[in-house]
């Protein structure tokens, strides 16, 4: 076989790879929609003894997902517990995991005064940041992966925020990536994507000038605008944008926990972390960041089995000459995505 006919099945094999890829992805993602519009239909009480079962399964199989998971736990409750306290715990973490995972899927169908009804807030900061919205002060809610943020989310537009900001992923499944965007657009959140159209950094800062509140998962950045920070007593990257955007615009920056309360929800607004009145901006950011670290810690600590890190996340973890170089200009990359959780 000559070199041009090897090169032309080579084009053949390659195009009609793409096209089994593009095959697959479509209908992987009807699929996807066909489930989610299952979920919202059938019984809670059939669908979250699936989900539990699903979650017992990927637990028992020990993957990637669990053993990073359990990696991550380990960091929170020491070295001291013991190896079966660990593994009840993620499994914990895994039951929880898809519980998050059934609820987003359901939560079109959960009427309005339940989510009101059952969410639990401890401590009186929710006051203080409605207060400042109403001043026309941006307010930016820093959370870690705990708990339902879209059903905190909203939960707090009808408490009284009105709507909010954030940033999502942008999915492979373009069908998938929009009916994500639909529904969080209907609960009342504006959603920037994450990546494309110059990133989302100055439409964020816009909104918080406008007196209007951003909420972004920020517990996990690897890319060059993450800041090193000290959690549970070790090195990690976490996204430098919450800081960067409060140091810019004068908006408060609140550290938000999230867990799950029986059936109900719980959820902890913060108290401010103010800017540092001395110091550069790159000074400022980190100070604020390792702040945010540590309100994270306590609220993980408190509840470890709804902090949803199935992700390499302590620097120990990863391969250091592959981590870029931390940058601290806050110009992107503001958060870690929040669609995939």
């Amino acid at each position: 076989m000559s070199r041009s006919e090897m090169d032309k099945g080579g084009v053949r094999i390659a195009r009609r790879s793409a096209r089994s890829s593009g095959l697959s992805e479509r209908v992987t993602a009807r699929l996807y929609l066909v489930g989610w519009a299952a979920v919202c239909r059938l019984p809670r009480s059939w669908m979250y003894w699936l989900f539990m079962r699903i979650a017992d399964l990927l637990w028992r199989r020990r993957g990637k997902s669990v053993q990073r998971l359990e990696a991550n736990l380990r960091r929170v409750i020491g070295k001291d517990a013991s190896a079966e306290e660990l593994r009840q715990l993620s499994k914990a973490g895994m039951r929880s995991y898809l519980r998050y995972w059934l609820e987003v899927f359901r939560l079109p169908a959960i009427p309005a005064d339940e989510i009101m009804a059952k969410m639990r807030m401890t401590g009186d900061q929710e006051e203080v940041a409605l207060g400042h919205l109403a001043a026309g002060r941006g307010v930016i809610f820093a959370l870690p992966h705990m708990g339902n943020y879209e059903q905190a989310g909203a939960w707090i537009v009808r408490r009284g925020a009105g709507s909010f900001t954030t940033v999502a992923e942008r999915l492979n499944s373009t069908a998938v990536y929009d009916k994500f965007l639909e529904f969080r657009e209907s609960l009342g959140m504006e959603v920037l994507p994450h990546t494309g159209g110059g990133g989302p950094f100055e439409r964020l800062a816009e909104r918080l000038r406008e007196g209007r509140l951003v909420c972004l998962v920020c517990d996990r950045d690897l890319s060059r605008h993450g800041v090193e920070v000290q959690f549970f007593g070790e090195e990690a990257r976490m996204a430098a944008g919450p800081a960067a955007l409060a140091v810019d615009t004068g908006a408060a920056l609140m550290p938000v926990t999230l867990w799950f309360q029986g059936e109900d929800w719980g959820a902890r607004i913060y108290p401010e972390i103010p800017v540092p009145a001395a110091g550069t901006r790159r000074e400022k950011i980190a100070a604020m960041s390792q702040e945010l670290a540590q309100v994270f810690e306590e609220g993980i600590s408190e509840h470890p089995e709804d902090w949803h890190m199935l992700q390499k996340l302590f620097v120990a973890d990863l391969d250091r000459r592959r981590l870029p170089k931390v940058g601290l200009d806050g110009s992107a990359d503001v958060t870690q995505s929040t669609t995939t959780s």
